[in-house]
């Protein structure tokens, strides 16, 4: 079996429970927020600064005055911005962890991080609109109106942070190795299907030279 699986995901389309139910059935351990916890603890940074420029984070009037400080009135560049500076302790853990032990991770860029480590496998669950509606309107507890505001906003941020820190297309197929429908298999049925794949993979790298 690979040792890292990493999930990439739509709002609302079911991904962070996948990544826990997954995790669980492969007996791993399982990092999304608590990635942040563990790189603030680390890097100096406070929590609050590092959930600031996490995925959701990049579309705020406080990001753009944190990747450039000084609104371009200056040239600074020996000063790295507080947004790149919490990318980077998230990074660093990231990498960590997956030395460490065999682990699942929701977001955060770790396809993208953990590029080049050859035993690892990169997800990307999707869904169709109106169940990723619906889940939302259920786990947050709001109006459908809402909800679908809620999915493009944080969609929109998801693929910002991603874009933007990997150079790459935030759910672009050619940057996964298993892109799945979780509206077509189910939640309990898409985590059976990674789980078989997984178990019999031998693992490979994250990108495909040829």
């Amino acid at each position: 079996m690979s040792r890292t699986i990493t999930i990439g995901r739509q709002f609302g389309s079911g991904g962070r429970e996948i990544g826990e139910k997954l995790a669980k059935k492969l007996n791993v351990q399982y990092y999304d927020k608590k990635l942040l916890e563990m790189a603030a603890k680390k890097s100096g940074l406070c929590e609050e600064i590092i959930g600031k420029y996490d995925e959701t984070g990049m579309n705020s009037l406080l990001y753009s005055l944190a990747m450039n400080p000084l609104g371009g009135l200056q040239g600074n560049t020996g000063v790295k911005p507080i947004g790149v500076k919490a990318q980077m302790a998230v990074k660093k853990q990231i990498q960590e962890l997956a030395e460490a032990e065999p682990a699942v991770f929701v977001g955060r860029c770790a396809d993208s991080i953990l590029c080049g480590k050859e035993d690892v496998v990169n997800v990307f669950i999707s869904a169709k609109m109106e169940d990723r509606i619906h889940r939302v309107m259920q786990r947050h507890n709001v109006l459908r109106d809402e909800a679908v505001s809620l999915i493009a906003k944080t969609d929109k941020a998801r693929a910002s942070y991603y874009n933007y820190y990997t150079e790459q297309k935030w759910g672009d197929a050619k940057n996964y190795h298993i892109c799945l429908d979780s509206s077509w298999f189910g939640i309990e049925g898409t985590v059976e299907i990674l789980y078989q794949i997984l178990s019999s993979s031998k693992g490979g790298c994250c990108k495909d030279e040829g």
